[in-house]
């Protein structure tokens, strides 16, 4: 999600719990880190994938590209799952026969274990989106941005019944060289977005396609929300956007890995 100031009084009702999380993490045998794959000193929590995974890290570079190749389009989708809107995203991602990357929030995803299901069993992609979406993230500690990246992958990953994140946004774009080095290296690409479609500030389904149709040519990935508040406005302006990019010779994939 882009980084941005008020309105967003939903994600204090998240912070709390998540940092009820990070304390039980630490206590976690199962979930060690793998801090010598990132270059920098240990995090202070171990948690992360059990021993003996298959996990394989990937480029530490922020991704935008579309696997899909120049007429790729990369649509993205921050902060739940919610109940009320994951499933109405869901169904519309469906109609058009659009796959998504649903960047979650760690505590969302552990609160709604069933919408993570659905997300994975409808072939759509997972992003970890931190733990609790904090957007100063990049002006915190080493071992805080750890255990924000490998509390949320676990939340995720226990959610979806095994399903690991393949990518990661930082909150608000919060990236620091670390949590780049530290989430390539449990496997998760770091994401970024190109058209930052503002459906969060509510400005009307008809501005949030004519940002998509201005901004297109930025790049290919494209940042919407599925939690929050209200998101009526996103689920008609995707119901729009996805014929229209489709009928102008775009394709729909992922982010390159």
């Amino acid at each position: 999600m882009a980084r941005h100031g008020g309105g967003r009084g939903w994600y204090g009702k998240v912070v709390g719990a998540a940092l009820g999380v990070t304390v039980l993490a630490a206590g976690a045998a199962v979930w060690t880190a793998q801090a010598g794959a990132v270059g920098g000193s240990a995090p202070t929590a171990a948690v992360s994938a059990t021993p003996g995974s298959d996990v394989k890290a990937v480029d530490v570079t922020i991704a935008h590209a579309s696997d899909k190749g120049a007429r790729g389009v990369n649509i993205t989708i921050d902060d739940g799952p919610d109940p009320v809107w994951t499933p109405q995203v869901l169904d519309v991602l469906r109609e058009y026969g659009v796959k998504a990357t649903f960047c979650m929030v760690g505590t969302q995803a552990q609160a709604h274990p069933e919408l993570v299901k659905q997300v994975v069993a409808a072939g759509h992609r997972l992003c970890d989106h931190s733990v609790s979406h904090d957007t100063t993230m990049d002006k915190k500690s080493e071992a805080y941005q750890s255990q924000q990246i490998l509390d949320a992958e676990r939340m995720i990953t226990e959610a979806s019944g095994g399903v690991r994140p393949m990518y990661y946004r930082a909150p608000g774009g919060a990236f620091t060289p670390y949590s780049r080095k530290f989430a390539a290296s449990r496997g998760m690409r770091p994401l970024g977005w190109n058209v930052d479609t503002k459906d969060f500030e509510r400005p009307g389904s008809d501005a949030i396609v004519a940002t998509v149709e201005r901004e297109l040519p930025n790049g290919p990935t494209l940042l919407f929300h599925d939690a929050g508040g209200d998101r009526s406005q996103t689920v008609e302006a995707l119901r729009r956007i996805l014929p229209r990019l489709k009928e102008q010779g775009y394709s729909y994939g992922f982010p390159v890995r």
